[in-house]
């Protein structure tokens, strides 16, 4: 079993809810979520029954249209169907791949009222319209986002428990690892960002340290991905397609806002725009939107018409990026691992910072100003992120460090709003002239 951190906000919930609310697990296909739920309703209760909506036989089905204003009977018959029996505040219900039938996530506001049995739910795609129209989304509705696995939990997975608190402790204390320890952890953060975090990929590299099983896997994936988009995004299916493929050509440019005059020269945002709120929100992608104006806030100067799109799991970003091979060997990623492929490093570091950040995040945003006139006015942040009532620029280098104008720049005009600022880089952790320079391996403890 992966150990996962989503395990502990399961049981906290369980706990403080005692039955008031259910718990909707969001998250991409294939990112854990039926396998989570599942091994939390085995060790927490004394009973279970999963019904999973994308396999669902019509006699399950037929129970939430017919007999569910008789829950006595609804309850008997479902327990009869799954040959399982419940156990009143000991059981929990668990309705899986959701999306697939909205009426049943309607009817939780009932279920919950009830108040025999816990409520699990889990989805994808389930922020569509297409999802959600014809219901009424229940308020009695927790709601947890399931992302690929973080660095933390890669290292759980290589049977490493020990070296993440020393990096917690590291970085709190802002203080350096020493050469040799770094030079492991970055060794091992290499390997996390070609593998990725989607557990299937993560599964198939620990069994022998396989690249090419790893790539495999992500590769079914990717497959799904595209079948998705296929039967979901109806009507502007091929401009979603057009976007998800472009983005490996995007994140490889030196400036990673997306282009859509990549896509054609007419090409409009307006046109597009459906498209990459449903890669969005079928949480494949992370969008990251230009905040203008950072002196009124980030929300409030975004402007999402400027925007970078990163894969939401960096191991899919590589295989997506060769996608014109029929699998990504061994040698290739190890090519990769020792900095010896003509590929942009840069892409990589900063998709992964990216996803770091999401997981803590529920929006990302840069900022990006160009001047032809003055080139003073000119600058590109990679990220910024908010602490406490201050902004805090987030540069990601993945070459050269000592170069940052544009950060020095940034600080100098929006003074007054900026507390720290940050340097991701692959050297230790080191403070100079007011920038606190991290490892890439600590972002998402930004």
């Amino acid at each position: 079993m992966l150990k996962r951190k989503i395990y502990d906000e399961l049981v906290a919930w369980k706990s403080s809810s005692n039955g008031a609310t259910a718990m909707m697990i969001d998250g991409a296909r294939r990112v854990g979520k039926s396998y989570i739920a599942e091994a939390f309703a085995k060790a927490e209760y004394k009973s279970y029954i999963l019904i999973d909506f994308g396999r669902a036989p019509t006699d399950v089905l037929d129970l939430f249209t017919n007999d569910s204003s008789d829950l006595d009977l609804f309850f008997a018959k479902l327990a009869a169907f799954y040959a399982t029996p419940l156990h009143r505040r000991e059981s929990l219900i668990i309705f899986d791949e959701v999306q697939q039938y909205p009426r049943a996530r309607q009817l939780i506001k009932y279920l919950v009222a009830d108040g025999r049995f816990d409520y699990l739910e889990t989805g994808s795609l389930i922020r569509l319209k297409k999802n959600v129209q014809d219901i009424i989304i229940p308020s009695e509705e927790d709601h947890i986002e399931m992302f690929p696995l973080d660095f933390e939990e890669f290292l759980w997975a290589m049977g490493d428990e020990a070296t993440y608190p020393l990096i917690r402790h590291c970085f709190e204390a802002k203080q350096p690892l020493g050469a040799a320890l770094h030079r492991k952890i970055m060794n091992d953060f290499r390997q996390y960002i070609l593998v990725g975090g989607m557990p299937q990929s993560v599964l198939a590299y620990m069994n022998g340290k396989d690249f090419e099983a790893s790539d495999v896997a992500k590769r079914r994936i990717l497959k799904l991905y595209h079948e998705d988009v296929a039967k979901f995004a109806e009507g502007y299916e091929d401009k979603v397609f057009a976007v998800f493929d472009g983005i490996p050509g995007q994140l490889s440019k030196k400036e990673k806002k997306y282009k859509l005059s990549s896509l054609g020269k007419q090409a409009r945002f307006r046109t597009y725009e459906d498209s990459f709120v449903w890669l969005n929100e079928a949480m494949i992608v992370n969008t990251c939107f230009n905040a203008t104006d950072p002196h009124v806030g980030l929300a409030l100067s975004a402007d999402n018409a400027t925007q970078k799109c990163y894969m939401a799991d960096t191991g899919l970003l590589v295989t997506h990026t060769f996608q014109d091979k029929n699998y990504t060997d061994n040698e290739l990623y190890r090519a990769i691992l020792f900095d010896k492929l003509n590929i942009n490093e840069g892409m990589l570091m900063e998709n992964i910072v990216a996803q770091m950040l999401r997981h803590s995040r529920s929006r990302l945003y840069f900022y990006s100003r160009s001047d032809s006139q003055n080139r003073e006015n000119h600058m590109e942040i990679d990220f910024l992120i908010t602490e406490g009532k201050k902004i805090a620029p987030v540069e990601v280098k993945s070459g050269n460090y000592r170069s940052h104008s544009s950060l020095d720049k940034f600080r100098k005009h929006f003074s007054s709003v900026i507390g720290n600022s940050y340097i991701l880089y692959t050297k230790d952790v080191m403070i100079k002239d007011g920038i606190i320079h991290l490892p890439l391996y600590m972002a998402e403890l930004l």
